[in-house]
């Protein structure tokens, strides 16, 4: 990371994991805080230890965090069983299909040697038992696509990978080494107790397609990672979900890869900060599809919340109206409010800095485009976080709009309007949250909304009983 801020660029992208832990140990946080202070955007992954709570990775206020959501694409493959029972799994094999219609079928876990045979880690099968037929292997504890790999070697010709409850019904589809094709849950069950009380059981996979237009889209992918935050619980994150499920990450020598939203948005902004981009991706983020209906998340099947994280709009991101802006000034005044010491700050920001004692530094007025609110259980609660935005767009005023999925919450907010004259102009507005007890472990959601009646600039809300 310091060689790229030696280099000059403007945009670190970071598809890497680490641990969770204070900052000042955080290696990824600490070289993004020097990058932010060159006025570099960073991104990282948010993990992929999802559906859990609290799973995220990459978690400091000056990265922006990004989740996983799908594409409208599939590539859907048939699987037929000797029963006549008919499957659809995916796959992205694309080399020579067998020529016999059906071949016979068994499952890693009948033909092992090993306690964990199902999961068809390398040299647990049993080749004598495998030869010549397709292997039903679950997934988990080893790579999906080294599990084909594992059958290959054990004279296996063909793979079907079943989805545990652990993965539910979601569907990667992978570049497979033979004839495979992945299924949920659902039918990964279905086929096993085919082959459990079937005295002769046969399969066949047939090639892999593409589907274009698949509904709904976007959903949650089950291994994102979810918040809340772990280690900071009072500032929201994910701060963005974006396209990361069966990526084609390849493309020609006549046309080359996008270049990435933020870098669509600093081109066409080039004098925005790291956290005015940042900004722009999150408040116009969206949650539900056209029809009204929240975007669902497919390790539940039903809606996804907040803590999943809105889904980025890119053409809404390049004129967002209004922006919440931070400098290495507030980064510093975050460390403050966290009660670092002088070495754990310069351990964080490469940079001697103390914090003054006469001032009150507090996270909720950290400004953030995001809103998250601890309370504590067997105490009704009054908190106050203050916000400035900044005016990206023409004059205009804007009217607050609250919307809540709690009642153990009420919101207020001075002013509920604000009006800019001037682009650039900044302005700030507090936020009242008083609330009741709840049990701990508790959750709730809301969202605020500044709009002129052109620009809608969104911001979600969690509240968690600790």
């Amino acid at each position: 990371m310091d060689r790229a801020i030696a280099d000059g660029v403007d945009i670190m992208s970071m598809s890497i994991g680490g641990h969770i832990t204070e900052y000042y140990l955080d290696i990824i946080a600490i070289g993004a805080f020097t990058a932010a202070g060159h006025g570099i955007f960073v991104s990282c992954s948010a993990g992929n230890e999802g559906p859990e709570a609290g799973s995220l990775l990459n978690v400091a206020p000056w990265i922006t965090t990004v989740g996983a959501g799908t594409l409208d694409r599939d590539f859907p493959a048939s699987i037929t069983l000797g029963n006549n029972m008919r499957y659809t799994g995916v796959t992205l094999y694309n080399g020579k299909q067998l020529s016999n219609s059906t071949v016979p079928l068994v499952y890693g876990g009948r033909v092992s040697n090993s306690s964990n045979g199902s999961l068809c880690i390398d040299g647990s099968l049993i080749p004598e038992k495998v030869r010549g037929k397709f292997v039903v292997c679950d997934r988990g504890g080893s790579d999906r696509v080294e599990k084909g790999v594992v059958v290959k070697a054990a004279g296996g010709v063909g793979m079907i990978l079943a989805n545990t409850l652990t993965f539910g019904e979601e569907l990667l589809a992978d570049a497979h080494l033979l004839p495979s094709a992945a299924v949920g849950q659902i039918a990964g069950d279905s086929i096993k107790k085919y082959i459990s009380f079937d005295p002769n059981p046969t399969a066949t996979i047939g090639p892999g397609t593409t589907m274009l237009g698949v509904q709904p889209s976007p959903v949650v992918a089950a291994f994102s990672s979810r918040g809340p935050n772990p280690v900071t619980p009072a500032i929201f994150k994910p701060d963005i979900i974006v396209p990361g499920v069966n990526i084609l990450a390849g493309w020609t020598v006549e046309v080359g890869p996008t270049g990435g939203l933020a870098a669509i948005l600093k081109a066409a902004h080039p004098e925005w900060s790291p956290a005015a981009i940042k900004s722009a991706l999150m408040t116009t983020a969206y949650s539900t599809y056209p029809n009204g209906e929240k975007i669902k998340d497919v390790a539940i099947g039903g809606p996804a919340t907040p803590f999943d994280a809105g889904h980025v709009y890119p053409i809404a991101a390049l004129d967002p109206g209004l922006v919440y802006d931070t400098t290495i000034d507030d980064y510093l005044g975050f460390l403050c409010a966290l009660n670092y010491t002088p070495s754990q700050i310069k351990a964080t920001a490469q940079t001697n800095f103390t914090c003054q004692k006469s001032k009150k530094y507090t996270l909720g007025d950290f400004n953030y485009p995001s809103f998250s609110v601890p309370f504590q259980t067997g105490l009704r609660s009054t908190v106050k976080y203050t916000r400035t935005i900044t005016n990206v767009g023409v004059p205009a005023t804007y009217k607050i709009s609250l919307y809540s999925q709690t009642q153990a919450v009420k919101m207020s907010i001075v002013p509920a309007i604000l009006s800019f004259s001037a682009q650039y102009e900044k302005k700030s507005y507090t936020v009242t949250f008083r609330a009741i007890s709840m049990p701990p472990g508790s959750t709730g959601f809301a969202r605020l909304e500044w709009s002129d009646g052109k620009h809608i600039v969104s911001s979600p809300i969690a509240y968690i009983w600790t």
